[in-house]
């Protein structure tokens, strides 16, 4: 990771640096600078956010930064984050930027850029725009004050795009759907995505309002949805992030869903219709030790990478794969999409109950969640852990105690000040206690 470009784009609190005005601009212009300068040619850039209230101001400072190079930009309004990957594919668009801090507060926002692949940005364009940004700002030209074009018909071709192709002969009539979209990016689509389907559709969280994405609802708070599921007798319950590149799902009985599992039933499926490219299923070191036994039972092999949907993507184009993703939701079928959405793996899992005609916890059987605890800790710097010689005893000890039942995983999280300590191990109680403890030396130290 460089200084501005974490695991997911730039990420911070909108209106401070880097977040503010100006250097937005000159990100902008950066990124259509160097586009353009690789390309040869002056680079068009489709542009759409969430719903926070800062996203107005920071697309019309990117749009600035950009229009001072004479290249075009075109915002699709309010979209999620695959949508704006899709667009840039199938519009031979040189970039996508997405405004959006997914699933943090309305206070923080975030810039991440697509490639016209539909992947995100590759590492040496994101070192160069780091290179700009550490630079003097007088190197950098007066910033153009170029108007936004804002092009509805956008978010129409991604619906279709959806409902036509990812939809097609899938019908969801007689099925009753809660959704809820966190008050952010898919507020709009997706009600209207499964009712073109057939789908009674139930929506919750679906009324923005600048301040209220992600609070209390979506994929991080999914109990409102749990309720609801079960109070309407609904089929299945929806749960998007702010920016609905990932989901979870609730059962008829009002159970969660989480990665983990949806990928499960994917592999499932997909091996029964001989579609799993090279039997196997591309996860992160997060994915629960469940999955492996599970995925093993019916001879598929489970690739861990480095925690990051960009990591999981990279290993599924280098290995080859059909399926991957991560435990918080993150699903991504390379063969649809470059990137992660929450709504074309909701519509495949929907169409793996249509056609085996089973119910969401019937599909999960023979899958068996490992006792798993991740404990998130605010730290004030992130030095290598292993220069902290407290800090690796206490792991050290813990992996000692385990003795091959169990795992642990520490790191930092790529887009917010903290740590997340993960524990696998047979007894709850017991690894509650073990991550509570290295917590509280992880405080001492860098709290």
């Amino acid at each position: 990771m460089g200084e501005f470009f974490g695991t997911d784009g730039i990420r911070g609190v909108a209106g401070n640096y880097p977040l503010d005005i100006k250097t937005v601009e000159r990100i902008g212009y950066s990124l259509a600078r160097h586009l353009s300068e690789r390309l040869g040619h002056r680079v068009r850039i489709i542009i759409g956010r969430d719903t926070r209230e800062s996203g107005e101001w920071i697309e019309e400072a990117i749009i600035r930064g950009i229009g001072t190079t004479e290249s075009v930009s075109q915002s699709a309004g309010i979209i999620t984050t695959p949508g704006v990957a899709y667009l840039t594919r199938t519009l031979d668009a040189d970039a996508g930027v997405v405004i959006s801090a997914s699933h943090n507060p309305y206070q923080d926002n975030g810039i991440k850029v697509f490639a016209s692949s539909g992947q995100k940005l590759d590492d040496a364009t994101e070192n160069s725009i780091e290179i700009d940004l550490k630079a003097d700002s007088s190197s950098f030209p007066k910033i153009s004050n170029t108007e936004v074009q804002g092009d509805e018909t956008l978010k129409e071709k991604y619906l279709a795009f959806l409902s036509q192709e990812i939809g097609e002969r899938l019908r969801l009539d007689g099925m009753r759907i809660v959704i809820d979209c966190a008050n952010g990016a898919s507020y709009q689509l997706a009600p209207r995505l499964f009712a073109n389907l057939g789908a009674e559709v139930i929506t919750i969280n679906a009324d923005p309002n600048g301040r209220n994405i992600n609070l209390d609802c979506g994929s991080l708070h999914p109990e409102k949805l749990q309720k609801r599921v079960v109070e309407t007798r609904a089929d299945l319950g929806i749960a998007f992030d702010g920016d609905a590149d990932r989901l979870l799902l609730i059962s008829q009985t009002g159970h969660l869903v989480d990665g983990d599992q949806i990928l499960f039933i994917m592999a499932d499926y997909l091996l029964s219709k001989e579609k799993l490219a090279g039997n196997r299923v591309v996860a992160t070191v997060m994915s629960n030790l469940g999955l492996e036994l599970a995925l093993a039972k019916r001879g598929i092999k489970l690739t861990r990478t480095a925690v990051g949907d960009k990591n999981v993507l990279d290993e599924l184009l280098k290995g080859g794969g059909s399926l991957g993703g991560e435990q918080s939701g993150h699903i991504i079928f390379p063969e649809i999409s470059l990137a992660g959405d929450g709504m074309i793996s909701a519509l495949e899992v929907l169409r793996a109950m249509v056609e085996r005609q089973q119910s969401l916890e019937s599909l999960l059987t023979g899958f068996e969640l490992y006792p798993q605890i991740t404990l998130n800790v605010a730290v004030s710097h992130k030095p290598m852990l292993e220069t902290i010689p407290s800090i690796k005893e206490a792991i050290d000890s813990l992996e000692r105690q385990m003795n091959g039942s169990g795992r642990i995983l520490v790191r930092y999280s790529g887009t917010e000040n903290k740590i997340r300590i993960m524990i696998e191990g047979e007894d709850p109680h017991a690894i509650r206690q073990q991550a509570e403890s290295l917590a509280q030396v992880v405080r001492q130290e860098i709290g």
